[in-house]
C-alpha cells in the first residue's frame, strides 16, 4: 500500500509518499511557509509525485493532518486531501497534529512524550502519552506553566513547536525533560505511516477544535501514537 500524506497545519508545507510494504519513502518535500499555503501545496504535491515511478495512480489512500494548528492551513490541506481522494475513490485519513508529533518518540525508553503546539498568547495546545504511547493528558488547550504541571515529575520528551520554550518552562520547576526531534512540524513520514495503520471509518479528515475548557471534534477519531508501534 502507498500512502500520499499532506501536512498544512503550522508553518510548513509538506507532502511525501510512503510505501508501507517496504517501509519507505518513495518521495518527499516540505517547506516552510508563514501564510499562502494555497499557493505552494498543489505545486509541491505534484513535484512529491512526479518524483516516484507510478504518481497518483497507485496510491492507496491519503493521511492529511487535521489539528491543532493554523485554521486556514488546516482547512487547505484537508481540502486538497479530500479532492484527490474523491479524485482516486481512496479513504482519507485524518491525523491530529499532536499525535503526529509524539509518534516518532514512542518506546523510546522510559519517558513521557508530551506534544505542545504554540497557541498564542502564553497558551499551548498540549497532549501527553506514557512512553509506550497510551494518551495519560487529553488533547487541550492551556496555559503554558498549566500544560508543564500536568507532565508530573519526568523524564519526559517535549516536541512541538512549543517545545523549545517548553523545555525552558520545564527546567525551571525541576522537571527533566529533552526537546526531541525537529520542532517546527510533524515528520511528514510519521503522518504517512500513522495513516497506514489508522481505520478510515474511525479517523475522519475532520478538523480538530480546541476549546479552553475541553476538546472537541466534529466526528471522534480513536487514532492515537499507541497506534504506531516503532
Amino acid at each position: 500500500m502507498r500512502i500520499l500524506a499532506i501536512d498544512t497545519a503550522l508553518n510548513t508545507v509538506a507532502a511525501c509518499v510512503w510505501d508501507d510494504h517496504e517501509s519507505r519513502v518513495v518521495a518527499s518535500e516540505a517547506m516552510p511557509v508563514e501564510r499562502g499555503h494555497d499557493e505552494h501545496l498543489l505545486p509541491l504535491v505534484e513535484r512529491v509525485l512526479a518524483k516516484t515511478d507510478e504518481g497518483l495512480d497507485h496510491i492507496d489512500r491519503i493521511a492529511v493532518t487535521i489539528g491543532p494548528g493554523s485554521f486556514t492551513g488546516i482547512r487547505i490541506g484537508i481540502a486538497a486531501a479530500r479532492a484527490i481522494g474523491l479524485v482516486r475513490n481512496i479513504p482519507v485519513i485524518g491525523v491530529p497534529t499532536l499525535i503526529a508529533f509524539a509518534a516518532p518518540f514512542i518506546g523510546k525508553g522510559e519517558a513521557a512524550v508530551a506534544a505542545l503546539i504554540d497557541a498564542r498568547h502564553g497558551q499551548v495546545y498540549a497532549q501527553v502519552f506514557s512512553a509506550i504511547g497510551k494518551c495519560i493528558v487529553e488533547p487541550r488547550i492551556l496555559p503554558m506553566a498549566a500544560a508543564i504541571r500536568l507532565i508530573g515529575s519526568g523524564p519526559v520528551f517535549l516536541t512541538g513547536n512549543a517545545a523549545q520554550v517548553a523545555a525552558i518552562e520545564a527546567w525551571s520547576s525541576g522537571l527533566k525533560a529533552e526537546v526531541a526531534g525537529e520542532t517546527g512540524a510533524p515528520e511528514i513520514s510519521y503522518i504517512a505511516r500513522l495513516g497506514a495503520l489508522a481505520e478510515p471509518s474511525a479517523s475522519p479528515p475532520v478538523p480538530m477544535y480546541l476549546a479552553e475548557t475541553s476538546y472537541k471534534r466534529v466526528q471522534p477519531s480513536r487514532l492515537t501514537a499507541q497506534t504506531y508501534s516503532p
